[in-house]
């Protein structure tokens, strides 16, 4: 595959929100979404939260342009993790996209991170301050943090 220029180039990014939207640890969106143009065009960008999010963040998710999923379960550390892995992979098989971006702490998503690299797709991994395992940073094609 053969990556498009900057100006073509479209950007899947997915957000673990348990893991980076929380009262101690925090992504700032908008700050991601001007990042993203250094590599192309944000096409899907989608927020993964349990069925506990406050509706205050569900409203400000929506407000920066993202899509918030909510994943159910029966306590709070439901499936957030498997829900955002299939929705990547769904972005690496399914749509025509050049890079997929991962916004999370949780080394869960090596494997997604490989294989979007197997499937000849460039991966941004986006992390908060010192709080990325170095597992990510060194699987991943570009590492920002925010």
């Amino acid at each position: 595959m053969v990556i498009r220029r900057k100006e073509e180039a479209k950007v899947a990014v997915f957000i673990d929100g348990p893991n980076l939207l929380r009262k101690d640890v925090t992504i700032d969106l908008k700050e991601l979404k001007k990042i993203v143009k250094k590599y192309g065009r944000l096409v899907i960008g989608k927020v993964f939260l349990n069925q506990f999010a406050p509706q205050k963040l569900i409203e400000a998710i929506i407000n920066e342009g993202f899509e918030p999923i909510i994943v159910l379960g029966e306590k709070e550390d439901s499936d957030v993790d498997v829900a955002m892995a299939v929705a990547a992979l769904e972005a690496i098989f399914k749509f025509d996209v050049d890079y997929i971006g991962v916004a999370t702490r949780d080394t869960d998503f090596l494997p997604v991170i490989k294989k979007a690299k197997e499937y000849g797709k460039k991966v941004i991994v986006f992390g908060v301050q010192k709080k990325v395992p170095p597992s990510l940073k060194n699987s991943a094609d570009f590492v920002e943090i925010i």
